[in-house]
């Protein structure tokens, strides 16, 4: 089978992640529950009259997926796949707000059609005019890693050679607002620096877009090799150590191999205890990281995870604002990345170091 390989990469998130130039040489440090993605000028990738007309998880979704096609120098890709947990859930809002506000009468359809979760994926085609396979994961938190599985097994068969991978979520009012209710959402306002030690229920939510030209063809710019994903519905914490050993032995490596492990901490003390399960145990020798702390926690989160993975590959660097510990390595050849939400839905990427 074919390799598969990230040749670019495109990030709209709560850090100033649109500028593939810069690798978190600054960060938006916040004290807060809800961080709102900083947004790029959309005029500069998206005529205004057509931007006013979308919802902020299209247009980050579109921005993010211009910035990885022009990295990949392409044009066009032979399919679009994507990754939502909630979809343009703020259209959503709107449409059952309208439905109980007029009784069930005179709606427009604006909104129900710009709330399926496959908007943005279509939107992403038609405006490159792309005819391919082009299809949407809304599985919670793996629905990323779902887009990226399918992306995979394409490339290996050779069914494609340029696919276009993405996750994006966006923040609705509403849906803040019943995650508040339920504690999914901290009761107070946390740092930047913070949050990850926090010690109370609930996390710091947010939103964002990440985006990514996978190939099976190695680039100049190419990122890294994409060695595998694996995903589980349900993992109790005991077994999560051996399922982790197992995924690495599968793919002919050791603890000893992995040079930086990238977890999804995000300081519910309820469920991180799952991330320490490998950190204070297999992992304790191994250089630590983390993402949440910067990019907010939402169901696709884990795109950021991947992206921060890339642009360390790259760089051969791991920005002191994701450092988990304090082992140090001198070369990043081989970056795991584990991720759940709420002790469901866990989820591990391989990626391995590419000489161009």
């Amino acid at each position: 089978m074919k390799k598969v390989y990230i040749n670019s990469i495109g990030s709209i998130s709560a850090q100033k992640t649109f500028e593939n130039a810069s690798f978190l040489e600054t960060i938006a440090d916040y004290n807060d529950t809800v961080l709102p993605a900083i947004d790029p000028v959309y005029k500069d990738y998206i005529p205004p009259a057509a931007a006013r007309r979308m919802a902020k998880g299209i247009k980050m979704g579109v921005v993010a997926s211009k910035i990885a096609l022009a990295e990949a120098n392409l044009e066009n890709v032979d399919a679009v796949i994507t990754g939502t947990g909630m979809g343009c859930v703020v259209d959503s809002e709107k449409f059952v707000s309208a439905i109980i506000d007029n009784n069930e009468e005179y709606l427009t359809p604006t909104s129900f059609i710009q709330s399926t979760h496959n908007t943005v994926g279509g939107q992403i085609a038609l405006g490159l005019g792309c005819n391919g396979y082009n299809f949407t994961y809304v599985h919670a938190s793996i629905s990323f890693e779902s887009a990226l599985l399918d992306a995979k097994m394409q490339l290996e068969t050779e069914e494609a050679e340029n696919i276009l991978v993405g996750g994006v979520d966006e923040l609705g009012a509403h849906t803040v607002k019943i995650h508040r209710l339920i504690n999914h959402i901290k009761p107070e306002a946390v740092t930047s620096k913070t949050v990850l030690n926090s010690k109370t229920s609930g996390a710091v939510f947010s939103e964002g877009a990440n985006f990514f030209v996978l190939s099976n063809l190695r680039a100049a710019q190419t990122y890294a090799e994409l060695l595998d994903v694996k995903m589980f519905n349900t993992l109790e914490i005991r077994t999560l150590s051996k399922a982790v050993l197992t995924f690495l032995q599968v793919n002919g490596l050791f603890i000893s191999d992995v040079d930086l492990i990238i977890l999804g901490n995000n300081g519910d003390v309820a469920y991180d205890t799952y991330y320490h399960e490998l950190t204070d145990k297999v992992f304790a020798e191994t250089p630590q990281a983390t993402y949440k702390q910067l990019s907010g926690e939402f169901h696709t989160a884990s795109s950021f995870g991947l992206w921060m993975a890339s642009k360390i590959m790259k760089s051969q660097s791991v920005p002191e604002a994701a450092q988990l510990n304090t082992i140090q390595t001198s070369e990043v050849n081989t970056i795991l990345l584990y991720n759940q939400y709420r002790g469901e839905n866990h989820s591990l990427t391989l990626l391995r170091h590419v000489e161009v």
